[in-house]
């Protein structure tokens, strides 16, 4: 039942001017008669946002129509919304005029995501209501449950105080600036203890060997050609979470360009990629990552550019615009993350992603299937340059061969703008190479591309 209150008519009227539209929390629906859409909006909205409202006699273009309204037309959509809605919210609904037209106003709130219209979950897109699928109902769900679901703050049943390294413990408490007790005093006063159990930060953080009970604490890198089909090296890694992040930043510096700068009298290597800006990317990827996902973090090296991939999407809710315009950040691991800005590995406001921008401006970020990828482009060296060009003047000369096979060195000469000496230099590396072959003499004969 709704209160007597709720049906007097409210003079609710627009401002000159001002024109209604619908947004991802207003719906319009010309009559009661789409009721059961209307109920699928409430569903949708409610489900995105959380509140929201939506009118009866006014077109989807917001042309104000009006609306028959009644007390049993009230009661009706009340009645409707209590018993086709899970679970129950209690709106408010009200008799509204609108460029005096008379409409009706429904108002809705509600925290206990995800609602059901029908049995059916429905999420809010623009101003449109999209099915939910099953994947998609059940991250919802976890969503909603997020803060009791802390996989960092989950207790690791099987792990011992033994399984911990001490010495990366003891490395940590100097570096963060703090005294060394007792191992299970140093534990607790990190908060890496629960009734004297091991979180599963803890291990993950300080293990031995983390991946006994964690099979996603682990570390792959690869170095690829232009493509993922080529791969040139590939590497596994385990261990730590401070180990990975060591082995993921040698990894780096092992398979893209180093440079050199002078300082004084000293030699300084200067990575073609900073330093700075990828390694907060990995740190981020270890900090951020979601450990309920079975996959790992990984470090892809193409020709053009070097990929940190991280599982789980971006957290709280956050959009890729938002990270890289606000100083905000949502952490879906906290007790790693202070474990981490307590020897300076990240920042509690928020300022990894300007970092990155500082140092790196072209770095690009995106999600794919559930992935957060941090993408840094590499920078042309001169010997890029060199293959760039050898490679175009190979595909020139292999053309002009392919279109004419009786062309003659002198005519490859003045299409391709090269020496004889170069023009003979390539044709005797195609051909030790297998792609061309000559046959017949030198006048007279023809070439054959294999």
């Amino acid at each position: 039942m709704i209160k007597q209150n709720e049906l007097k008519s409210t003079r609710n009227k627009l401002t000159p001017g001002q024109t209604m539209k619908e947004t991802e929390t207003r719906e319009f629906k010309k009559s009661t008669s789409e009721l059961k859409e209307a109920i699928i909006s409430i569903v949708a909205i409610l489900n995105k946002h959380q509140k929201g409202e939506l009118y009866f006699g006014v077109n989807p273009n917001g042309t104000i129509i009006g609306q028959f309204v009644t007390e049993k037309t009230i009661r009706d959509i009340s009645k409707s919304i209590s018993d086709h809605i899970e679970p129950k919210i209690f709106p408010k609904i009200n008799e509204v005029t609108l460029e005096g037209k008379s409409c009706i106003l429904v108002g809705f709130a509600g925290n206990n995501v995800p609602y059901y219209a029908q049995g059916r979950a429905y999420m809010r897109v623009g101003d449109e209501d999209r099915q939910l699928s099953a994947k998609e109902l059940e991250r919802l769900i976890l969503q909603k449950n997020q803060d009791k679901l802390k996989w960092d703050k989950e207790i690791c049943i099987k792990a011992k105080l033994t399984d911990l390294n001490l010495k990366r413990l003891r490395w940590f408490l100097k570096e963060s600036g703090r005294e060394y007790r007792s191992l299970e005093n140093s534990l607790d006063k990190l908060g890496l203890l629960h009734d004297g159990k091991l979180l599963n930060a803890a291990v993950i953080l300080f293990g031995k060997k983390p991946q006994r009970f964690f099979p996603n604490a682990k570390l792959r890198c690869a170095v690829f050609g232009e493509t993922t089909a080529v791969t040139i090296d590939m590497q596994e890694y385990t261990g730590n979470l401070f180990t990975l992040i060591e082995k993921a930043e040698k990894y780096i510096l092992e398979n893209i360009h180093i440079g050199m700068r002078l300082e004084g009298l000293y030699r300084v290597d200067v990575p073609e990629i900073d330093k700075e800006a990828f390694r907060e990317a990995i740190i981020n990827a270890f900090c951020h990552r979601d450990y309920y996902e079975y996959d790992s973090v990984n470090i892809a090296i193409f020709k053009d550019r070097l990929e940190i991939r991280s599982p789980g999407s971006l957290y709280g809710g956050l959009t890729i615009e938002q990270i890289k315009t606000e100083t905000i950040s949502r952490r879906r691991n906290e007790v790693i993350a202070d474990i981490f800005h307590q020897v300076h590995f990240v920042e509690k406001w928020g300022r990894g992603i300007g970092l990155i921008l500082s140092k790196e401006p072209t770095a690009d970020f995106k999600e794919v299937a559930g992935i957060f990828i941090t993408v840094f482009k590499r920078k042309a060296t001169p010997q890029d340059t060199v293959e760039k060009t050898v490679e175009k003047t190979v595909e020139k000369i292999l053309e002009l061969i392919k279109s004419n096979p009786k062309i003659t060195s002198k005519e490859m000469i003045s299409q391709t703008g090269l020496t004889r000496r170069g023009i003979e230099w390539n044709l005797q590396q195609l051909k030790f190479k297998g792609i061309i072959k000559r046959i017949g003499p030198d006048k007279g004969g023809h070439w054959e591309v294999k």
